[in-house]
C-alpha cells in the first residue's frame, strides 16, 4: 500500500447522490464499502466531512443570516453526516469512532488528539465532525489541520471529478488533467484545489493532497495500491 494513515475528505453533497438535499442511503452504503476495503488492507483511515448538503454557513450569511450562527449549524450538519457515516460504516462490520470539535457528549467523543491516534492505531476509523469547532473556517481547513495532528501520510479528496485540471472539465471540453503538480502551480495557475487557508497550512506542513474520483467504484483501493488514480498536488 502507497500509505500507512490517511485522512479522507468528503463533500456533504456527495452524500446526496442523485437527491436534491440530504443524505442517500445507497450513496452511504457505497462509501462503507470502499472505506472498509482499504481497512482491511490495514490502512488507518480517517474522515472529515463537509455539511453542504444540509447548510452552508456562507449561503446562510449571503441571505441576511449571521454569519456566526450559520457557521455554527453548518458545523452540526457536519455532526450529522458523521452520525450517519458512522451507521453505514458499523453496518459494514467496521469500527468506528466520531469524535467532534463541539462538545456533544451524548452523541460523540470529544476531539482528543491522542485518543484519536490510539483508535487509529487499533483499525478503527475515525471520523471528526464539527469541522475546527471555529466560524469562518471550512471543512478543507479542518481536514488538513486534523490530518497534521495525526500525522497522517497524504490528504485525499474525493470529489465527483478525476482529478484537477486545466479548466472545469464540465464546461470545457478541452480541459487537460494533471497527473501531478506542485502547491506552486497550482497557486500560480489560479487553480481550485481546497480554500486558501487548508491549502496554505497543508503546503507549509509539505502534506501532499490527492484529489480522486470517489464516486467511481473500486478507486480508492487502487489509488492506495499505487495506480495513477487522480492529480498529487505536491511540493
Amino acid at each position: 500500500m502507497q500509505y500507512k494513515r490517511i485522512l479522507l475528505k468528503l463533500s456533504g453533497e456527495a452524500l446526496m447522490g442523485s437527491r436534491q438535499y440530504g443524505i442517500d442511503p445507497v450513496r452511504l452504503a457505497e462509501y462503507a464499502t470502499e472505506i472498509k476495503q482499504v481497512i482491511d488492507k490495514g490502512i488507518q483511515v480517517a474522515i472529515v466531512i463537509g455539511g453542504g448538503n444540509i447548510f452552508r454557513g456562507v449561503a446562510g450569511a449571503s441571505n441576511g443570516m449571521d454569519r456566526v450562527q450559520g457557521d455554527h449549524m453548518g458545523m452540526l450538519a457536519t455532526v450529522i453526516n458523521g452520525l450517519a457515516l458512522q451507521s453505514a460504516l458499523e453496518d459494514a462490520g467496521v469500527q468506528t469512532r466520531l469524535q467532534t470539535a463541539i462538545k456533544i457528549n451524548e452523541v460523540a467523543e470529544p476531539f482528543i488528539r491522542r485518543k484519536a491516534m490510539r483508535h487509529l492505531e487499533k483499525g478503527r476509523v475515525v471520523i471528526f465532525g464539527g469541522g475546527t469547532g471555529n466560524p469562518y473556517f471550512t471543512t478543507d481547513s479542518a481536514a488538513v489541520l486534523r490530518a497534521i495532528e495525526i500525522e497522517a501520510d497524504v490528504i485525499l479528496k474525493g470529489t465527483r471529478v478525476d482529478g484537477i485540471y486545466t479548466s472545469d472539465p464540465e464546461k470545457d471540453a478541452n480541459a487537460t488533467k494533471f497527473d501531478k503538480i506542485s502547491f506552486q502551480d497550482v497557486l500560480n495557475k489560479g487553480l481550485k484545489v481546497m480554500d486558501t487557508t487548508a491549502f496554505t497550512l497543508s503546503q507549509e506542513n509539505e502534506l501532499p493532497i490527492v484529489v480522486f474520483d470517489m464516486n467511481t467504484k473500486g478507486n480508492l483501493l487502487k489509488l492506495l495500491s499505487g495506480e495513477n488514480i487522480g492529480t498529487e498536488v505536491n511540493l
